[in-house]
């Protein structure tokens, strides 16, 4: 019989976690300070709200499925899909929330959620329970295992493009797609998928001619400085300014005048000025324990829909900071994607807390 209850969880794993949302609460606390000081005349709004409707439902979300046996996910996989779909439709109605032209948010009575970012969760529970599956021709048959996987695929990728928003399409599906190739998918079928996927965004966004297409640009071309590059060059200006140990806490001079979103994407430009590049890098390095205990994790579980859940997680988190952090520092074009675990979004907080959770359950059972 099956040990439900399990042993003891990977405690460097569980530790990283605890380090990560505490530091994030701390950070926030400095970065939007000045903030909430002049838009609500609260200085700790934004932190108060974070907690509120992150840090609780994800310490919800954690301890459920930190205690929840993972295996039940298996039967729940499909729920969880066609839930959070309905929910990405819901967005297009008058329950939907439009701000800055995108369509991103739900009103579920007192509460606004973002239901692509629950993606991150169904959608990884998905692939792993599906190809997982006694029906193990999945991984290499182009009729029962790419075919599907590219319709559901597609539309989930067309649903969060109208929001838009297109770099969680990136990173929900590049994720996806680790975890179909680590289920043993043909390279073949791999390579087919990663050339569609590059022909079809840079199509989608030369023809678009919108802000993607002009952070592209202003990536290539350096942009205009008071305009299209202004964001970019603000946090190169914040994370220079840190030097080796940083301004000190709270004391950057970038995150209220001319450092835009310094709560959501440009949160990390605010810890390299306040902390300097020995805060960055120690924050950096916890992010890779955490990544490194996570990929063990998975290595160790004989479980295949253990094995791929925890694959799809870990690539989520790693793919987002990459991209938070390479952006930020002019590394890659801007892309608003927020830190795990660190910027403002009670969505994503509490996801990525439940997904926390998930992982810590899985090593109780390895």
């Amino acid at each position: 019989m099956t040990n439900t209850k399990g042993h003891r969880p990977d405690y460097a794993f569980v530790i990283c976690v605890v380090l990560l949302t505490i530091f994030g609460l701390i950070m926030l606390s400095s970065a939007s300070s000045d903030l909430g000081k002049s838009k609500f005349n609260d200085t700790y709004y934004h932190l108060k709200h974070q907690i509120f409707y992150g840090l609780s439902f994800g310490l919800i979300g954690f301890f459920i499925f930190s205690n929840f046996y993972y295996k039940n996910l298996k039967k729940l996989a499909v729920f969880l899909l066609i839930t959070n779909i309905i929910l990405l439709i819901l967005v297009f109605t008058p329950l939907g929330v439009s701000y800055r032209g995108a369509s991103r948010w739900l009103n579920i009575g007192p509460f606004s959620v973002q239901p692509a970012e629950f993606l991150k969760l169904s959608f990884i529970v998905y692939m792993a329970a599906w190809l997982s599956g006694k029906k193990f021709d999945r991984q290499t048959s182009f009729f029962k295992g790419l075919l599907p996987f590219m319709a559901v695929s597609g539309l989930i990728a067309f649903l969060i493009f109208l929001q838009p928003a297109t770099t969680i399409i990136l990173i929900i599906l590049a994720a996806a797609l680790i975890v179909y190739f680590m289920s043993g998918a043909k390279i073949s079928h791999i390579a087919g998928i990663i050339l569609l996927g590059i022909i079809f965004f840079a199509v989608l966004i030369y023809s678009s001619n919108d802000y993607r297409l002009k952070r592209i640009i202003t990536f290539l071309n350096g942009g205009d400085k008071q305009s299209s590059a202004y964001q970019i060059n603000q946090s190169k200006t914040a994370i220079g300014s840190g030097g080796l140990f940083g301004t000190g806490f709270g004391k950057s001079t970038t995150k209220y005048k001319y450092l835009p979103e310094p709560i959501g994407d440009s949160i990390f430009a605010v810890i390299a000025e306040e902390l300097g590049l020995v805060g960055a890098l120690a924050l950096i390095l916890t992010f890779f324990i955490l990544i490194w205990r996570s990929f063990a994790i998975a290595k160790k579980s004989s479980d295949q829909f253990a094995k791929l859940t925890v694959i799809g997680f870990t690539s989520i988190i790693a793919i987002q900071t990459f991209i938070h952090i390479a952006a930020i520092s002019g590394i890659l074009p801007l892309t608003g994607v927020p830190l795990p675990f660190i910027s403002y979004g009670g969505t994503s907080l509490a996801v990525f807390l439940t997904m926390a959770g998930i992982i810590g359950n899985i090593s109780k059972h390895t």
